[in-house]
């Protein structure tokens, strides 16, 4: 039997779907500096599909506040050379 970590290297899907995750948290890291510290722990990073990008928040007065910081965000994102020209915000439900 081979090791997933293997396995998953070795399927062009899977080693896709991990590179995704990959920059998404990488992603997530850049820009949580530019948050208020109380909203940090409302945040997590969601998929990415091309250009776009979702985050997923605690509530929806956390997505307000993030939709008014997107252009920040966005530029913060440019600047560090990820390529994501749109935010999407989910409010999470129950995991």
């Amino acid at each position: 039997m081979i090791p997933l970590n293997q396995a998953v290297q070795a399927s062009p899907v899977l080693s896709g779907i991990t590179q995704r995750i990959q920059q998404s948290q990488q992603m997530l890291a850049t820009i949580l500096p530019l948050l208020p510290a109380a909203l940090r722990q409302q945040v997590w990073a969601g998929p990415l599909d091309g250009t776009s990008w979702c985050l997923f928040v605690g509530n929806p007065a956390v997505g307000t506040k993030l939709r008014q910081l997107s252009p920040t965000l966005l530029a913060a994102l440019r600047q560090s050379g990820m390529g994501v020209e749109q935010l999407r915000l989910k409010v999470r439900t129950r995991f």
